[in-house]
């Protein structure tokens, strides 16, 4: 009878050792396959986000749309934030008060070049914004793997000025199709 007791004691710890093992294996699993492994493909669509909220820590914004600049991480842009190459369209004063894995929300200041006469003479617009930006994208490098946005839309409480409205309102949403671009080809090889 102690015989008995005693094997079932050795099953029993060897199933919890067994079931341990299972879930270090899995855990093993998600971090090999996480944004830090440059092996997985670059993320552009729904679903793309979701595996995105699943394994990123971060989603970083592409100052100027530049994934090999400076990358930013949840930014007050307290002297601004080019969203445009060009610094015609610029973040500024921004209090995020949603920053996850797939979504980014905040409120601050769309400081838009009006370009009339042209973009180096043109007035600047300062327009009270709330940014949503989303769909991050995989974004592979020597220093690592991290997830960059590739999209933003804006609201204007306010509405804008009658200078950017019909034929000159800012795009909106705005796709960083450069950023998606240079995405897909860091992470080809």
């Amino acid at each position: 009878m102690l015989t008995t007791n005693a094997r079932r004691i050795r099953q029993m710890g060897a199933r919890r050792v067994a079931g341990w093992a299972g879930i270090v294996c899995a855990a093993l699993l998600v971090t090999a396959c996480s944004p830090g492994s440059a092996t997985a493909a670059p993320a552009s669509n729904p679903a793309s986000a979701s595996l995105a909220a699943k394994t990123a820590a971060r989603v970083y914004l592409a100052e100027g749309q530049d994934i090999r600049g400076r990358l930013l991480y949840r930014p007050a842009c307290t002297s601004g934030c080019p969203l445009s190459g060009d610094s015609t369209a610029i973040l500024a004063k921004m209090t995020w008060r949603t920053w996850s894995a797939s979504k980014a929300v905040g409120t601050g200041t769309y400081e838009l070049d009006g370009c009339n006469p042209n973009c180096a003479a043109g007035p600047v617009y300062k327009v009270p914004a709330v940014v949503t930006l989303s769909h991050p994208v995989k974004v592979c490098s020597a220093a690592g793997t991290r997830w960059v946005w590739t999209k933003a839309s804006f609201r204007f409480p306010h509405g804008l000025p009658k200078a950017l409205r019909g034929s000159n309102a800012p795009l909106n949403p705005w796709v960083f199709s450069s950023v998606i671009s240079a995405a897909k080809h860091s992470c080809a090889s």
